[in-house]
């Protein structure tokens, strides 16, 4: 998922809607005509399904043929195998002036089915991210076009019946842009905002399915969620609140704890703007990261990224090869860096409060004593969330030309108002995107975090923070989370507080891992690949994303997803998973947590010298 066109990334709907949802609906109905089967708007595109739906679109694609609908942009795809797409809308949506971005006619639905004889009896829905969005309810486009498109191909190649959504509202830029959430008075939009975070999420499960059982006579064997970021948390609200619906979710990166994570992806930009006046250099932070690379690796110092991150207490106002020539650093350091990265000591002050994360007041800790590695926030110091780990990228959040556009259309949707978003970034009838966000003190910050989580009901329990998954657990579904530890846009530490708390709630560790299982992955970043740009050391010298083991499920291999059907299905309970780097050249185990990759061998390089414990 790449951080710049697919960022991670939300309706009170009508009682009368769920009341069509609990029983009232024909979708369980098996098929009574062969030509309902039909990959056409004659066939399967008469499905009954409920009032609320209507198909707007059918299209079969033939092994060779390229990927598109009539308005698709290029690039497109070819398939390998004969596919049948089926486009819907589930209403009601949420009526309004036309053009205003609170308007939508409702969810947005494909589902790409294989051929009757490749199809492997198995559905693999897929989330989204950021905002979600994109073209699903539109009969002339793909829902997503490049990347997303390619991976939706590529699990139906595989056999796999494979769903997508808009989640509630659609656009070119709605994966980036959080207009539809505000209604044109400047109200919240409860409708709007249910879809997103929670309708949505069912209506595709069911939506999938009955298509599923109309296309091929028969229901699936088995039923999977596959999500990032957005995606991971949408993941979780199905393990919290549809855990009838999936046997098997798989969660990356989970964007839940949502308002609490996202208002403090604006911190760095406060940090800046209060302490500094002004931002830091990207080169600036690119060094210093290198600089904590080169500081916190070891035997592994040459990777260009940590094996653990989390024991980094890296501090730059103490590092003369930091700070620059002349600079009195803390304890009577004195700096030793003549380059123009080199740090001044209220920037390399700075670094450490981004570092340690949100706190009250804008302070931190010296690192050696805290240096915010725990799944508990030091509610002692104040601390709200915690910072990026230190060696990711950090020109994400703490970028020099602006901040990460949904950071701030999050405090702006708080504070219940649009001026403070990022320019270009959020529209409303009662005002635009303003930059407010450079004017915000810590005590604004705050408020808005505080407001956010007091405005759960009207934004429907975006958070997605409940640690009750019993009925989850009870009908034996399992899921496989993963975070990479140098993301640069969602902290892990949100990860391992939120497996922490499931542990203290629900039993204990053996408990847990029974039905949930954390995996933490060194060295990837938020795009779903290698997070590179930290790796820049003082010499320019970068590590390519072809030397970082990464699960590769664009190749094939499909790691982790196989892992949960392996556990789902034949009972294998997943405790190491083996990577290896594209190039050949690096391996290494990730060890289910709280186990971590120890290395016991010879060979820093091979996973066999590492034991998971």
């Amino acid at each position: 998922m790449n951080a710049s066109t697919n960022p991670w990334g939300p309706r009170v709907a009508m009682l009368s809607a769920f009341a069509l949802l609990s029983g009232c609906s024909s979708i369980d109905k098996a098929p009574t005509s062969q030509a309902l089967m039909a990959c056409d708007m004659q066939g399967i595109g008469q499905l009954a399904l409920d009032t609320q739906t209507r198909i707007i679109a059918v299209q079969n694609f033939k092994a060779g043929d390229e990927v598109r609908l009539a308005n698709s942009p290029t690039p497109h795809v070819k398939t390998t195998v004969d596919v049948c797409m089926v486009k819907m809308v589930v209403g009601p949506g949420n009526p309004g002036p036309a053009g205003a971005p609170s308007t939508s006619p409702g969810i947005g639905i494909e589902v790409w089915l294989p051929a009757r004889d490749q199809w492997n009896q198995t559905i693999r829905a897929y989330g989204s991210g950021g905002w979600a969005g994109g073209f699903y309810a539109d009969p002339t486009r793909i829902g997503q076009s490049g990347g997303g498109n390619a991976i939706f191909l590529g699990a139906v190649q595989k056999g796999y019946a494979v769903s997508g959504s808009d989640h509630g509202h659609g656009g070119s830029v709605s994966g980036r842009n959080a207009s539809f959430a505000m209604n044109p008075d400047g109200s919240v939009n409860t409708v709007l905002w249910q879809d997103f975070a929670e309708r949505s999420l069912l209506e595709q499960a069911l939506k999938t399915k009955a298509v599923v059982k109309a296309y091929y006579s028969k229901a699936q064997a088995k039923a999977y969620f596959d999500g990032f970021s957005t995606g991971g948390r949408q993941g979780y609200k199905l393990a919290q609140k549809f855990h009838a619906q999936y046997d098997g979710i798989l969660a990356g990166a989970p964007a839940f704890n949502w308002t609490r994570f996202i208002t403090s992806e604006l911190y760095p930009q406060v940090v800046m703007q209060r302490d500094l006046g002004r931002t830091i250099p990207n080169a600036k932070l690119n060094a210093a990261s290198a600089l904590a690379l080169r500081s916190c690796g070891g035997a592994q110092a040459n990777w260009g990224f940590l094996l653990d991150p989390l024991a980094c207490a890296y501090n730059p106002a103490r590092d003369p090869a930091a700070l620059c020539a002349g600079e009195a650093g803390e304890a009577g350091v004195q700096g030793t860096n003549a380059q123009s990265t080199c740090l001044g000591l209220k920037e390399a002050q700075t670094l450490n409060k981004i570092w340690f994360g949100m706190t009250r007041d804008g302070s931190a800790p010296d690192p050696a004593q805290d240096n915010g590695r725990t799944g508990t926030a030091a509610a002692q110091r104040g601390q709200l969330w915690w910072g990026l780990t230190r060696g990711t990228d950090l020109t994400a959040l703490a970028g020099e030309k602006e901040p990460f556009p949904i950071s701030s259309q999050v405090v702006a949707l708080s504070l219940q108002n649009p001026r403070i978003a990022q320019k270009g970034m959020f529209n409303n009838a009662t005002g635009n995107a303003e930059d407010g966000w450079k004017a915000l003190s810590y005590s604004d910050l705050v408020s808005a975090y505080e407001r956010g989580l007091a405005m759960q009901v009207p934004f429907s329990n975006i958070n997605t923070d409940s640690t009750d998954l019993s009925g989850l657990r009870d009908r034996g579904a399992k899921v496989l989370s993963y975070h990479g530890l140098s993301d640069q846009l969602i902290m892990p530490q949100g990860s391992l507080n939120y497996f922490e708390r499931l542990v203290q709630e629900m039993g204990g560790v053996d408990k847990v891992q029974a039905f949930n299982r954390l995996f933490f992955i060194p060295g990837l970043g938020h795009t779903g690949a290698f997070n590179g740009t930290a790796s820049i050391g003082l010499d320019g010298a970068t590590t390519p994303t072809s030397a970082v083991p990464l699960p590769q499920p664009a190749t094939g291999r499909d790691e982790l997803f196989n892992a949960l059907r392996n556990w789902v299905e034949k009972g294998v309970a997943p405790d190491r998973i083996e990577l290896t780097s594209a190039a050949g050249n690096l391996s290494l185990p990730i060890c289910s947590h709280p186990k971590k990759a120890v290395l016991t061998g010879a060979s820093p390089n091979a996973a066999s010298s590492y034991t998971c414990r």
